[in-house]
């Protein structure tokens, strides 16, 4: 009785669907009269972070202890991947007074 009882369970296991992984998103952070755009929240390993450089000056959007380093010229877009969770102090190399902190969730 006990062994069907397993045999049951682990069937229902095996048949069971796998659960719902959310699709890598991608959000978009726009440089823009020397300041960067609001941080996206709800950012997760994995999702996708659109850079957009609308200013006039080249710009980066660098994560102070690692992690991200983007180099943006006037125009430019780069899109990067994040890997790693935590809460990333960004900064622009050429300009420190741009600030901003980004979240990334696991």
């Amino acid at each position: 009785m006990r062994a069907k009882l397993l045999l049951a369970c682990f069937a229902v296991l095996l048949l069971s669907p796998p659960p719902a992984v959310a699709a890598p998103r991608t959000h978009v952070v726009v440089i823009d009269k020397m300041k960067f755009g609001a941080m996206p929240a709800a950012v997760r390993a994995g999702d996708r972070i659109k850079w957009i450089n609308r200013d006039l000056f080249r710009h980066t959007a660098t994560a102070s202890a690692g992690g991200f380093d983007v180099d943006l010229q006037p125009g430019m877009t780069k899109t990067i991947i994040m890997s790693r969770t935590g809460s990333f102090a960004v900064t622009c190399r050429y300009h420190p007074g741009m600030r901003a902190t980004l979240k990334v969730l696991q």
